[in-house]
């Protein structure tokens, strides 16, 4: 069966750009926006706040306290960690799953073999007998669902649809089963943040070996948050991203920045101060001084914002993960000091 199922499911990522293919096989193969693997029973709507709302199962996320804007942007671990590419969560009562199942094993499109063995699982009793009907408002039948973006490993999800009675944890080896921490995980994937072009004194352009003030708008960057939950399981996680320090690359190896490390850390609920007249011989507490003009072109300054990443869960479940950044470049002219000759 996995053998079948990961071979539709490559299929119907092939075909959502040249053609299509049985309903039967895309039922297992096509993953909407949100991770739902397209059949009838899972259905999701965004609310005007942001809260995504889906029927049935799956994992809800409620991003009404996420970052908004049109430069908003993902984090990226600064480790190797990632998010997890594919998930189980409850997805089908007993009725449900028998609505989805045999209109495929009808149609014989997926092989009189493995239907063979799926009607043995799921209606002789090896190991459910007619769909666990009699185990109705128990618990649910639940199956993979895959990143958005069909990350590395986004088809490893192999196991097929099994069952777990109400209040139960998940088969302890089914990897990636929806608990806090895996939401919490799933959370921080959908995290987004505020551009991170800083504010620059003098603005247009800078003067050599003149210190250039940095500063980030301390109203953008306060903590943002995305909350996953599971309802019909009654389990949430919420990850919270709070600012934690902003790195300056001046974009050329003939630069000072300020301080030498080039980590400005949040003071005060802000990064760097802004400029103001009467302060033009202080050092800068956030900033660049560049040493050499950029002529006719630009250097690329990259300011990027750390993010230090926490979670809370159902049950006093909690703790870190890893520090995410997300930056942007922005191009700054600098100019020689033109000496007047009386």
């Amino acid at each position: 069966m996995p053998a079948v199922r990961n071979s539709a499911r490559v299929v119907t990522v092939l075909t959502l750009v040249c053609c299509s293919v049985f309903a039967a096989q895309t039922a297992f193969a096509k993953r909407d926006k949100y991770g739902n693997n397209g059949d009838a029973q899972q259905t999701a709507d965004v609310g005007k706040d942001g809260t995504v709302s889906v029927t049935v199962g799956g994992v809800v996320f409620d991003r009404s306290k996420n970052g908004s804007g049109n430069s908003a942007g993902a984090l990226t671990s600064t480790t190797s960690w990632s998010p997890p590419p594919c998930w189980y969560a409850p997805k089908y009562t007993p009725d449900q799953l028998k609505k989805y199942l045999e209109p495929t094993w009808e149609a014989g499109s997926t092989g009189y073999e493995w239907d063979a063995k799926q009607r043995d699982r799921y209606v002789n009793g090896h190991p459910y007998k007619d769909f666990n009907k009699d185990k109705t408002g128990k618990g649910y039948f639940w199956d993979s669902f895959v990143n958005k973006d069909f990350p590395p490993g986004w088809d490893s999800c192999e196991k097929p649809i099994f069952w777990v009675d109400q209040g139960d944890p998940p088969p302890a080896d089914i990897k990636n089963a929806v608990t806090p921490k895996v939401l919490a995980e799933l959370a921080y994937a959908e995290i987004r943040v505020p551009s991170t072009k800083v504010t620059l004194a003098p603005a247009a352009q800078t003067k050599v070996n003149l210190p250039t003030w940095a500063w980030l708008d301390a109203a953008d960057f306060k903590p943002v948050s995305v909350t996953a939950s599971v309802p019909v399981i009654g389990i949430s996680a919420t990850a919270t991203a709070t600012p934690e320090s902003l790195r300056i690359e001046p974009g050329t190896e003939d630069a000072v920045t300020y301080p030498a490390s080039g980590v400005c850390a949040f003071d005060n609920g802000r990064i760097g101060e802004p400029y103001a007249p009467g302060k033009a011989d202080r050092t800068p507490p956030c900033g660049v001084r560049y040493l050499r003009s950029s002529g006719d072109g630009t250097y690329p300054l990259r300011a990027t914002v750390t993010w230090n990443i926490t979670w809370t869960g159902t049950g006093g479940t909690g703790g870190r993960l890893p520090e995410g950044s997300f930056g942007a470049t922005q191009d700054v002219v600098v100019q020689e000091i033109q000496a007047v000759n009386r």
